[in-house]
């Protein structure tokens, strides 16, 4: 006979081994699926989701429901394999049902997944049914999910790659070789992860059905000793509430693509590349050159407060020197504003009679102020370090910049609007740069690099933040390869809640 204690052990015993069955069978409804070792309803998913692999048609076929696979938590099926290291996972994908009953926010994604909890951390490359294709990502445990969206077709060849801290999505669209559309993040995952297929009805009360063929899941082709690399720029928009920050891509593409500016109309932006002045609808589309007559435009421009001018500092034609320069806003004969070479534009004032500009002297780099109309200019800071990148508040009452002046790191500081009683704003271990505050003045964009970065470099980990004015609190925005030719000048759109920037890629050339 068992005393009360010993039955009281038994029973303890007896349930906590049926909850670790019960737990098993949730994360491993079933053995290995293909390639894949198991799968797995994720989040809440009811009826049970399935998957299946047809060894002679080379293909996996899932069935799920799902309220969806974004925000904090997700509810998706998932055929998954636990692995280490790089790795690249390639697949056609489809819905063999066509849209109509079915929802066309239904995704079909291949994923790269710390842990198989609700609200884990997870890269996916997810194929909607409207055609929307995205790399979706949770950086922590609850956070909410960013995307890099493509509002393109459907894709017929998705690949989802990580090499060291990076991942980027691949497309091919009608079959022609895989190429990078813009979407790369930089992200760790620690230890074993794990890599799969999924779908996700995007309602809970539905099952929707997707198909992956030719799969493969290997690690990426080593990049050889003598492969020719080349820069790929992405220029984005991003929506900065915390809870829907949405990225499209309005542009991506080979070369350097550099500090957007956006249309006071919110219609358009205008960016750097290749040493000219480029404008391109803010949804995407055909882009088009802003002709000034120069031959070399810097990341240094901006449209006046009331959309009707633009000024840049380029050079002209048989000349190197670079001056500050207005035009029209549609392009035009440019006027000269600076007299003095090596002039780059920052900011205007927001009543369009005061423009704001950098140049280096005797090793220093400070920022000076000067009539639209021209004439003499003003010293705003002096000094042997740098205070660079000043800009408006829209009240015109204050003019932030970074500056080091203080020692140590890059930080943003703040002055009145002539020139006095600077002040420091932050006070953190990053070096940060290009304080941009919002129209509505509620918000000022910053670059941040860690604090062993030195200088403004380009294609360089960085993170975009905001800092709230009235409290001093700073939150991340996004995280991305970036830094000098990503917000050089002020990005925002008229709005106040949308953001534009550019972001880097070092791949083999295609």
């Amino acid at each position: 006979m068992f005393t009360r204690t010993a039955r009281w052990f038994f029973l303890l015993f007896v349930f906590f081994f049926m909850a670790c069955l019960v737990t098993l069978a949730l994360h491993s409804q079933a053995g290995a699926v293909g390639v894949f070792e198991a799968q797995s309803d994720v989040g809440s998913v009811t009826p049970a989701g399935t998957g299946s692999w047809d060894a002679a048609k080379g293909i996996y076929t899932l069935t799920g429901a799902g309220e969806n696979l974004w925000s904090t938590v997700d509810g998706f099926h998932f055929v998954w394999k636990k692995v280490e290291g790089d790795v690249a996972l390639t697949a056609d994908v489809s819905f063999p049902e066509v849209a109509g009953a079915h929802n066309e926010h239904r995704k079909a994604v291949l994923m790269l997944r710390q842990t198989l909890d609700a609200d884990g951390v997870y890269a996916d490359a997810a194929v909607h049914g409207s055609g929307l294709t995205a790399l979706q990502y949770r950086r922590a445990r609850g956070a909410t999910t960013q995307d890099i969206e493509l509002n393109i077709e459907l894709p017929k060849t998705v690949r989802l790659e990580k090499r060291g801290s990076e991942i980027t999505m691949f497309l091919s669209m009608k079959g022609e070789p895989l190429h990078q559309v813009g979407a790369t993040i930089p992200m760790r995952f620690d230890g074993p992860f794990y890599v799969g297929i999924g779908v996700c009805s995007h309602n809970k009360n539905v099952v929707e059905k997707a198909v992956f063929s030719r799969l493969e899941l290997k690690p990426p082709a080593p990049i050889g000793a003598g492969a020719k690399l080349a820069v790929y720029s992405t220029l984005q928009t991003i929506g900065i509430e915390d809870s829907f920050r949405r990225a499209l891509v309005p542009l991506t593409g080979k070369g350097q693509f550099e500090a957007p500016n956006w249309s006071r109309d919110g219609g358009s932006l205008l960016f750097t590349k290749d040493g000219k002045l480029t404008r391109i609808p803010a949804e995407g589309g055909a882009t088009k050159p802003v002709d000034l007559g120069a031959e070399r435009c810097t990341g240094s421009h901006g449209f006046s407060t009331d959309g009707k001018w633009l000024a840049a500092s380029c050079a002209m034609p048989g000349s190197q020197d670079v001056r500050v320069y207005i035009v029209p806003a549609e392009g035009g004969t440019p006027r000269t504003v600076t007299a003095n070479p090596g002039s780059y534009f920052h900011s205007w004032s927001p009543d369009g009679k005061t423009i704001l500009f950098s140049r280096f002297k005797d090793g220093a780099l400070n920022f000076y102020a000067i009539s639209a109309e021209g004439g003499e200019e003003r010293a705003m800071t002096t000094g042997t370090g740098v205070s660079d990148d000043p800009d408006y508040s829209p009240d015109g009452k204050y003019i932030y910049f970074n500056s080091d002046r203080a020692g140590g790191t890059m930080q943003i500081w703040r002055m009145k609007a002539d020139g006095t009683e600077p002040e420091q704003v932050t006070h953190d271990e990053w070096n940060n740069w290009t304080p941009h505050p919002s129209p509505d003045g509620k918000s000022i964009v910053i670059l941040s690099y860690d604090g062993s970065v030195k200088g403004h470099p380009g294609n360089t980990p960085i993170a975009l933040r905001i800092l709230t004015p009235e409290d001093g609190k700073i939150r991340t925005l996004v995280n991305l390869v970036g830094g000098n030719g990503t917000i050089n000048v002020n990005s925002w759109a008229p709005d106040s809640k949308h953001l534009a920037f550019v972001s880097f890629q070092t791949l083999p050339e295609e």
